[in-house]
């Protein structure tokens, strides 16, 4: 009886010291797995907002190079003694960040020699150049467009990813007013690289829209009332933003200073449905044009949307026109039918020419107003007679051909004979004329043509297919 008991404790004592090692492994294996896998099974707690007390600090691994964008950095850190470090904590003074940009202004080019180191064919391609260049012929635009650039870089000074970079500070190398000394023809000559604008849509022509550019716009600042009821092709798209923002100024949950943004928005997108319904604009894709900035426009001199111009690259002379007007910092832009002519590989996203190496020459006050669609031939005839204002060119100008696809043929309506009946012929003297069906209506205008659908030699009601 003894042994049994000895032998029943002995099991128990075993039994749970073995209770006692299964519970502290199984414990061990779980907070192992707690800590593998809390991170991506139980989120913790959000991080709290800094307060105003606090101020953020910048975390994540920051570029310099691609922060300054181009600027060449000098970076150093000097030290002095100090108070005591409470002290030292207080003062404004004791830890400070002294900026200072350095840039150089830029000299424009005057002469003809000048001129030629920017496009080294110039010269030679327009003769009568060297005669309209004077002392005094630089701009004021050329000081005020650098004026402006200094004005961004103070204004964004403590904002350092929004410099302008060394290619967008140094992008114009002369802006010059020229007069012939024999027909006073007028010119305003820019040396400058080339960016592209593929801004703009015109549904009257080209019903598909061609947009892909992040900083794309439907329209541009040449513009003319529509000739058709085609809808714009970026028409939907703003309606449907204008049905989101509304949606969401209505929601009783939002800020104040969200609801203001929104109504803000509202106005412009209801602004910019307006202006699509009612107005065709360039398409860049499609038409050559070029684009100044805004500050151009302000002069008596200066060039104004619409004006002619031609742009000089190598040893080819391309018409174009003004049409749109860009930020007043900015200065070398054109269309991408331009870009892609000068450079197969331009892209919204890639310039033709980095460097400044593109002429461009506009004849300020020749816009031919009201504005109207692009005719190339114009165009053409145009830029050739104020070209020869200026002492002629010694190539043909570049002849720029419709790339628009035509409109769809429409299809032809047959025409109904008479079913013949078991009612008497009719006499001799008798002709039978069907009425004409009416016509379809397209998107595209029409030429007009007459149909005749009578059967007998006399005169026939036409139908005109109007646009």
């Amino acid at each position: 009886m003894g042994t049994f008991r000895v032998r029943t404790w002995r099991r128990l004592v075993l039994f749970s010291l073995a209770a006692i090692f299964f519970a502290i492994v199984y414990r061990w294996i779980s907070l192992e797995r707690l800590q593998r896998f809390a991170p991506s099974e139980f989120p913790g707690k959000p991080t709290p907002e800094p307060t105003a007390a606090r101020p953020p600090v910048i975390g994540g691994k920051l570029d310099t190079a691609r922060l300054f964008n181009g600027i060449t950095v000098h970076a150093s850190v000097d030290t002095s003694p100090g108070a005591d470090a409470t002290t030292e904590r207080v003062d404004p003074q004791s830890y400070v960040l002294d900026l200072k940009l350095q840039a150089r202004l830029p000299t424009p080019n005057r002469t003809i020699e000048e001129l030629a180191k920017v496009s080294p064919e110039l010269p030679k391609l327009l003769p009568g150049l060297a005669a309209m260049l004077t002392p005094d012929s630089v701009a004021p635009f050329f000081t005020e467009l650098y004026n402006t650039k200094i004005k961004l870089l103070r204004d964004n000074l403590v904002r350092l990813d929004q410099l302008l970079s060394r290619h967008n500070f140094y992008d114009c190398q002369t802006v010059l007013l020229l007069s012939h000394p024999e027909t006073h023809r007028k010119a305003i000559l820019l040396q400058a690289d080339m960016d592209v604008d593929a801004d703009g849509s015109d549904s009257d022509r080209l019903p598909i829209g061609s947009g892909a550019s992040p900083n794309f716009k439907p329209f541009t600042s040449f513009r003319w009332a529509k000739k058709t009821n085609a809808p714009n092709p970026y028409l939907g798209p703003a309606e449907e933003r204008l049905r989101k923002a509304e949606a969401e100024s209505a929601q009783k949950t939002i800020s104040p200073e969200r609801k203001k943004e929104l109504r803000t928005a509202i106005g412009q997108i209801r602004d910019e449905i307006t202006t699509l319904k009612k107005f065709s604009f360039l398409i860049g894709a499609t038409d050559p044009y070029i684009v100044l900035p805004s500050g151009f426009a302000r002069g008596a001199d200066g060039g104004k949307v619409g004006d002619y111009a031609v742009v000089i690259f190598g040893d080819n002379i391309y018409p174009a026109v003004v049409g749109d007007v860009g930020p007043p910092d900015k200065v070398g832009e054109a269309s991408l039918r331009i870009s892609k002519e000068i450079n197969t590989l331009s892209t919204p996203m890639n310039r033709p020419v980095s460097d400044l190496k593109v002429t461009y020459l506009i004849f300020p006050g020749t816009a031919d107003l009201p504005f109207s669609p692009p005719d190339l031939e114009k165009l053409q005839a145009k830029c050739e007679a104020f070209v020869k204002e200026i002492g002629g060119a010694t190539v043909p100008l570049h002849h720029w051909e419709n790339i628009i696809p035509p409109p769809p043929t429409p299809t032809p309506i047959p025409t109904l004979s008479p079913t013949p009946t078991s009612t008497p012929s009719p006499s001799p003297d008798t002709s039978t004329t069907p009425s004409a069906s009416p016509s379809a209506t397209f998107a595209f205008p029409i030429p007009t043509t007459s149909v005749s659908t009578a059967s007998t030699p006399a005169p026939s009601p036409s139908i005109s297919r109007s646009p």
